[in-house]
């Protein structure tokens, strides 16, 4: 009996290790690097969660309406090591992000750059950095 309920346990602690692997996606699964844009507008809301950061903004489409965009950014980690802290980013502060598309047509961007509202340019580290996927 102890033999299964360890190998239950074990197999229990294993299948726990694989799903977050599971979940997560690669660049080109989501985003279309042939679909590069440039967004500016005001921050509405700051997600500093894991596995990628976000954010939201809004932004004038070519008709004027406002729309919010989803912004992806890299891991708390590696934007921590590019300069970032959460003190970077602020509702309402005025940003320009350079990224990319969503494939599916939604108002999601992947960011590669965000200009803050001091004017700094900063790197966010990207899924699309690592991402060597055709």
């Amino acid at each position: 009996m102890k033999v299964i309920s360890s190998l239950v346990i074990t197999g229990l602690v294993l299948f726990a290790a694989v799903v977050p692997i599971l979940g997560h996606h690669s660049f080109s699964a989501q985003y279309d690097r042939g679909k590069p844009t440039t967004l500016t507008g005001p921050v509405t809301k700051i997600d500093w969660i894991n596995p990628h950061a976000r954010f939201f903004m809004n932004v004038k489409d070519a008709t004027g309406k406002t729309v919010n965009w989803e912004i992806e950014l890299g891991s708390l980690a590696g934007m921590l090591r590019r300069g970032w802290s959460r003190k970077s980013l602020n509702v309402g502060d005025s940003v320009t992000v350079n990224g990319y598309l969503a494939k599916d047509g939604s108002t999601l961007a992947n960011a590669s750059t965000v200009t803050l509202a001091d004017g700094r340019k900063v790197l966010v580290g990207s899924s699309a950095e690592a991402d060597t996927t055709p």
